[in-house]
């Protein structure tokens, strides 16, 4: 059995919590986030929030063939639109890369 990393796209889940007093501003540029994404690398996302805790969010990016270039284009972007300033105090965006399991997960 390997340890290697699938291959294949891989899907990515950014999560963060968010300062509800500030919420339309961050949907705003997480809209405006995404038509950049779209537009630099053909990737669509997805924003959502937690069901039971509404200053709970996630971006959604799917599918992602090269993990590290989009990562890079995504964490640019984010910089530029200065979307961290929209997040609860504390708060950090954190990001995690799913790829299709090959097998049963176990």
């Amino acid at each position: 059995m390997s340890d290697a990393a699938p291959a294949g796209p891989a899907t990515l889940y950014v999560y963060y919590r968010i300062d509800s007093a500030h919420r339309e501003a961050l949907r705003a540029a997480v809209g405006r986030l995404f038509e950049v994404i779209r537009r630099e690398s053909g990737v669509e996302g997805r924003w959502m929030q937690r069901r039971d805790d509404a200053q709970t969010c996630m971006e959604v990016y799917a599918p992602v063939a090269a993990v590290a270039d989009f990562t890079a284009l995504l964490d640019a972007q984010v910089s530029r639109l200065g979307i961290d300033r929209f997040l609860a105090p504390g708060a950090t965006r954190r990001t995690e890369v799913f790829v299709a399991a090959d097998r049963t997960c176990a």
